[in-house]
């Protein structure tokens, strides 16, 4: 993308001179600038809870009292979602979004679920059907607020932020 032509409501010496990268006889400016995911972190995260936190309510096995199912809902998101949103997005700026939703996508889930059985896990429980439950249910949540961001990204909602 040359000058003027990036989604940024800010120009990017505004944010940070060395974002633009010099490519030929133009400049290249990535993406999204910092500000921008900053911008939209908050409404995010409350989307990302209102879509897992039903789900992990349903899918966490029983064993979880319902105060644990709601906290987790807010708090698993709460621990990766800032990596998601405002982390992995700078570090691949410049690379293909294919990669970016690869590895996001795949941390989220991978990450929620081995801080939940460090949090709530119990020796006896490993290997168990209930640990298998619970496994699936974040992952499940975690692919659920995906798509539906998805979904609200290919209708242009997230372009009303801005």
């Amino acid at each position: 993308m040359g000058p003027g032509r990036y989604r940024s409501r800010y120009r990017p010496h505004d944010i940070d001179p060395s974002l633009a990268e010099r490519s030929g006889d133009r400049w290249r400016y990535p993406k999204m600038f910092p500000a921008d995911l900053w911008h939209f972190f908050p409404l995010g995260y409350l989307f990302s809870i209102l879509i897992e936190t039903p789900i992990l309510l349903i899918g966490l096995s029983k064993r979880h009292p319902i105060k644990r199912r709601l906290f987790a809902g807010v708090w698993l998101t709460a621990c990766t979602y800032p990596i998601v949103v405002l982390v992995l997005p700078m570090l691949f700026v410049h690379r293909s979004r294919a990669i970016y939703l690869i590895v996001a996508e795949t941390f989220a889930p991978v990450a929620e679920c081995i801080l939940f059985r460090l949090a709530f896990g119990r020796e006896e429980e490993v290997g168990r059907a209930s640990m298998w439950r619970d496994f699936i249910a974040i992952t499940v949540a975690n692919l659920a607020s995906f798509l539906g961001g998805e979904v609200l990204n290919a209708y242009g909602w997230f372009g009303l932020l801005g």
